[in-house]
């Protein structure tokens, strides 16, 4: 990558302040700084330190933005593009920040190295290659932090969409709604093997009204399940299976000997109080 001369450098460490303000409105005209899920304080502090960064990374070291001399600006933008992510801007929004500096910068050069087209084309190249490697380097974290606040939301709603309820002393049932796969699976195997340890319960009742399709896979998932339940010394039951389910998993040929099977959930729980010693009746 072309380096910045020192005249260049000097030139923008000059003119810094013509820079930010021509840089902010720019931004303003975009609309950028004036979205409201960024104050103005926080906008007008990051274009500042970008700035100051800029320079003194430019100053420091030569070649790739991977060398410990841009490290500093590295972790800015990568704290940039984790604060934008979280308050939901897209990359684009977020590379704009960067590459919306390249007008100002080049205004500059002009003026400065007017009487010398070459050194101006090698200068603006450079600082081009510059932003470009930056810009590139915050879109990489952005898609990164992106991600990471995407696997968490994933989580988050696997654990609400699979809650374990407390049904009776020594019940517990865990109702399914939607399509097992193997990260389901984990989850449900986790939060209701926690449950059993911490309530001490003995019968586990999996409600699978909601499932809309049992095939060979979720089968799979539903004895690994009842296996870990039976691993911890608890027994399960499954309820929720629909005629439909039922002549599935016949025509599959799937092996559910050895596990208990109810149609609904209320007859899940009367066999659970059976066999926990409890008899219901209406009162007189």
């Amino acid at each position: 990558m072309t380096a910045l001369s020192q005249r260049t450098i000097e030139a923008i460490r000059t003119h810094e302040s013509q820079l930010l303000a021509t840089w902010q409105a720019n931004l303003e005209t975009s609309g950028a700084s004036r979205d409201s899920r960024i104050n103005q304080v926080e906008f007008d502090g990051q274009t500042r330190d970008f700035l100051r960064l800029l320079v003194g990374g430019a100053n420091a070291g030569e070649g790739s933005i991977a060398n410990q001399e841009w490290s500093e600006t590295r972790a800015f933008l990568e704290k940039l593009s984790r604060s934008r992510a979280q308050q939901g801007f897209d990359s684009q929004a977020t590379a704009s920040f960067i590459f919306s500096l390249k007008r100002p910068l080049f205004d500059l050069l002009q003026t400065v190295y007017a009487s010398d087209p070459v050194e101006l084309a090698q200068q603006l190249w450079a600082i081009s290659e510059l932003l470009d490697s930056l810009g590139m380097h915050t879109i990489r974290a952005f898609q990164k932090s992106r991600e990471e606040v995407i696997a968490r939301q994933q989580e988050e709603l696997l654990e609400l969409s699979t809650p374990v309820v407390k049904l009776w002393e020594g019940v517990l049932a865990l109702p399914m709604i939607g399509t097992l796969d193997s990260q389901r699976t984990q989850v449900v195997m986790e939060s209701l093997l926690q449950r059993i340890v911490e309530t001490g319960s003995e019968i586990a009742i999996i409600d699978i009204t909601g499932v809309p399709t049992v095939d060979t896979l979720v089968a799979q998932h539903l004895l690994k399940t009842v296996t870990a339940i039976r691993l911890m010394g608890a027994d399960a039951i499954i309820s929720g299976v629909r005629p439909q389910i039922a002549q599935t998993i016949v025509h599959l040929g799937l092996d559910l000997q050895g596990i208990v099977t109810k149609a609904n959930l209320a007859d899940a729980l009367a066999l659970a109080l059976k066999r926990s010693g409890i008899t219901v009746s209406k009162a007189d």
